[in-house]
This record gives C-alpha cells, structure tokens and sequence, in this order.
C-alpha cells in the first residue's frame, strides 16, 4: 500500500527546512531582546477553552475545529490557534503573581479543518507573542513593533499596517444596536451565517467573506465612529505611540479579526507586493479573556504569524533566505583501513564544532571526489596511509584549488584560519 501526506499537511524537506530555522531563530532572537520568554502549550485541549474564548460564532469554531471525544469520553480539540491555550497556561500556573507585564512568546503548530489555498493548511504553523498586565496602549505599540524589527530583520519589504479599535463591551453593545439596525433589511438577502450572527454576534458580519454580504456591509456604520472616551483614548495613544516609534499606519476600520475576545485595538500587516496581496498576519488586544476563562481580571493583547504565510510572501517578494552550510570538511579514504581512521578523526573535528562527511558507501577514490564537488562542501582533506604515519595531510579549498599542508590535530584551526 501506498501512503501520502493527508490533505492539508506537507512534509518540509531538507532543501526548504533551513528557510524554516532561518525565520524561527530571528523571531525567538527579536523577542528575547524585548524580554518575551518562549512557552510550549500541549497540543490540545478542552473543547470547551476554544468554546468559551474564540467563540461560538466564529468559523473557527463553528466549522473548522479539530473535535474528537477521548478514551475517557472528554470531547477534545486539537488547537486552531495559540491564544487560548496560554491563556490558560497563565492563569493555570500562577502567572498573574509574576511582575508585569508578563510577557510570552512561542512557535507552534495548529490545526483547522478549512477550504485548501495557497499557503494555508489544515496543519499550519505560528509564531506569536502574548502579553499579559499592561493597560495603556504603549505595549500594543510594543507588540507591533516586534513584528516591524522582525521583517527587517528577515528582509521584508512592501509591508502596510492597518489598525482598527473594535471598542470595549460597553461601547459595543451600543453599536450592537445599531448595527442591527442597519442589517435588519437587508437580512434575507445575506447568507444563513449572517443570519445566525445577527442575533448572537452582529459584528462578526462585518467580517463575512462571502461577495453579496461584503458588498452589504461595506456600507455599514463603523464601530471606531461610536467608540466610549475611554477607547477613543486608547486608540489615540497607540497613534501617538506608533508615531514616536517611526512606524506608518492606516486606519482600517473594516478590521475586526476572526475571533469573539478581541477588544479595543486590532491590527493587520498586509502584503502590497504585486501578485500576493493579502494579511500577513494580525493580533489585537483581549482584555475580557482571562477571566473569561477563570482568572482575575488582566488585560493582555498578542498577535499570530502564519509561517507558511511568511515564507510564502518573503518568495513572492523575491527576498533569499541564506543556506547555512554547517558541514565544511570532507574527508576522503584511500582504503577500509583509512576509512576507520577518517571515522575517528571526523568525530573529533565534530567535537571541535567542525561538521565533517566521510565516505560510508564504499565509493572508489575517484567516486568519493566526485560527491565531495557536488555537496558544495567547501573543505576536502585526503587521508591514505602516508597522512596517517606522517601526521599530515593537505587541506584544499573547493572553491578555488587552493592547498595548505597542515597537522591532522591542527585541522579545526587550519579552517578557522584559512581566510582570516
């Protein structure tokens, strides 16, 4: 029988994996700079966590969760997104007694049984960053900054952040109203999921991907026009906040996010290179989630980046991620005998933080210096019987002939040195 990746996976292959370690490592090294310590969340989770803090009309939840009932008959989901889960880690373990903000950040894989496109799979991969305590708008400005020092680090260019303020509970609930209001006519006309959100959640119709319930509501009221003092003036502090910081934005305020706990500030990085427009990614500000789900009181606010997203856009804009070659020495045998010999000096240059390849294949002389040129492997040292007794050997860089005799226990420095 013959197997396959299930629809909506993909094997990363050794040949595209180091783009993957690129990115990974410059995001961790960006939030550490900034004092975001990385945290690891299980896989899954209660149901009823995705239920209480994504929220019941969300797609999500409503269509594209991962949901099984375990051998002890609880009804499990794999996570369709990190939020929640550290969430919960933090008011699971305490960390509201930490000095604030407490700050977090992680790299992780979720799952969403969703329609297949280009750079979206049912399991995918995040990065993202959480921050739990601070109330004013300088950490939301933080928290887009980090994504601003990520792209330029990676190369990213022809990026656009747009923010929106989707209010408070008490200045949504009055624009609930009148938002309904507006809606109420046009309600046959829409799709069943307005229509089931009109009563629960009519600002998730803001949000309906579907082409006649877009054209609808891009005539609606917006919410950043009915906006209480109190988040008017949040929003005017991430602006001036933002400003001081050097980082451009437009207002968007079409913007609500995909999930029920944002509150107050919203925000997406989009893409306006030619040919991949589209979000980066995006985050906000969720200062009802901790209790929601049984902690005290605490506002936080984190985004999520899709990795495949990322790296999608960083080809589309043409930008090349560098190939580390962490190998630098082959080292060729003349016979079994310099084989074992080549073995154990190849484990101690390893030891030495030298990556070697020898030949494990039995390949002839001739077959060996063939593979040696096609690895791209930048150092070659030839050991037979005259090097072993005689304690040297000549090291050769590929890339131009050049030859140097040195002492075997002298190798790792030879190449350290070579063009120092």
């Amino acid at each position: 029988m013959k197997y396959s990746c299930q629809k909506g996976t993909k094997d990363i292959l050794p040949e595209e994996v180091y783009k993957w370690q690129k990115a990974e490592s410059a995001f961790a090294e960006i939030c550490g700079q900034y004092g975001y310590k990385e945290i690891r969340i299980p896989t899954f989770e209660q149901t009823d966590l995705f239920l209480r803090s994504v929220g019941d009309t969300t797609d999500v939840v409503q269509k594209e969760m991962y949901t099984f009932e375990d051998k002890g008959g609880r009804s499990i989901t794999l996570r369709p997104e990190g939020t929640a889960g550290v969430v919960r880690s933090f008011v699971e373990n305490g960390m509201s007694s930490l000095p604030s903000p407490v700050r977090l950040f992680y790299n992780i894989t979720a799952f969403r049984y969703e329609k297949m496109q280009k750079g979206r799979y049912r399991e995918f991969h995040q990065f993202g960053v959480e921050a739990f305590g601070a109330e004013g708008p300088a950490i939301d400005a933080e928290i887009i900054s980090i994504l601003v020092a990520f792209f330029e680090r990676m190369g990213l260019k022809k990026t656009k952040l747009c923010i929106n303020s989707i209010g408070c509970p008490t200045c949504r609930a009055e624009y609930n109203k009148i938002l309904k209001d507006y809606f109420r006519p046009h309600l046959s006309e829409m799709c069943e999921d307005c229509q089931s959100r009109f009563e629960k959640n009519p600002l998730r119709m803001i949000d309906c991907k579907e082409e006649k319930c877009g054209a609808i509501a891009a005539k609606a009221p917006r919410l950043i026009d009915y906006l209480c003092d109190d988040c008017k003036a949040h929003f005017e502090g991430l602006k001036a906040n933002l400003e001081a910081l050097g980082i451009s934005y437009e207002i968007d305020s079409g913007i609500v996010r995909g999930l029920d706990y944002y509150t107050r500030t919203v925000f997406e990085f989009k893409s306006e290179n030619v040919g991949s427009q589209g979000t980066i990614c995006g985050g906000g500000r969720y200062d009802g989630l901790v209790s929601e789900i049984g902690g005290q009181p605490t506002p936080g606010i984190g985004f999520a980046m899709g990795a495949e997203r990322f790296l999608l856009e960083m080809e589309a804009q043409g930008i090349e991620i560098e190939k580390d070659q962490k190998v630098q020495l082959y080292i060729a045998n003349l016979s079994p005998e310099t084989q074992i010999e080549a073995q154990k000096l190849a484990f101690g240059l390893r030891k030495q933080g030298i990556g070697c390849e020898i030949d494990l294949m039995g390949r002839s002389f001739r077959a060996q210096m063939k593979y040696a040129g096609k690895t791209g492997i930048p150092f070659l040292l030839v050991l037979g019987d005259e090097e072993i007794s005689s304690g040297k050997a000549k090291l050769k860089a590929m890339a131009d002939g050049t030859e140097k005799e040195i002492e075997l226990s002298g190798i790792a420095d030879a190449i350290r040195s070579w063009n120092a």
